[in-house]
């Protein structure tokens, strides 16, 4: 069980949560990268929106293996190497989102890096999903 903490006075955030409660068993999911955990050698898809979709393809795919739903998702650290790639692909990547979350934000950072231990990665996100006991 979650709720968002919204304290009065604070503008709402868009895309994102301040702040969540959670109590529960907690799902600890290391960085993933867009690309088929299934496939004998990894191979990237060419764009930033494709990797992106695949990543969280990849995350709500262990939320479900752990016996959770993807709004039981409360915190993502998502890392990506060219800001203005992401930037403009909001309208993309909001909808790779409603397609595996719908309109549930976590609480999220977003951190440029230089680059990713893969290096064909453009986004690599971590999260922490709060399961019911």
């Amino acid at each position: 069980m979650s709720t968002v903490i919204q304290p009065e006075g604070w503008a709402r955030p868009r895309g994102y949560a301040n702040a969540i409660v959670a109590t529960g068993k907690t799902l600890f999911i290391g960085g993933q990268v867009g690309w088929n955990p299934r496939s004998a050698t990894p191979e990237f898809p060419a764009t930033f929106v494709e990797q992106f979709d695949q990543v969280l393809s990849n995350i709500c795919e262990l939320v479900h293996a752990a016996g959770g739903k993807p709004e039981q998702i409360v915190r993502m650290t998502v890392y990506v190497t060219d800001k203005q790639e992401y930037l403009s692909s909001l309208k993309e990547c909001g909808a790779a989102w409603k397609k595996h979350l719908g309109r549930h934000y976590p609480a999220m950072a977003l951190v440029v890096v230089a680059g990713l231990v893969e290096s064909a990665a453009k986004v690599e996100i971590e999260a922490t999903a709060v399961l019911e006991s």
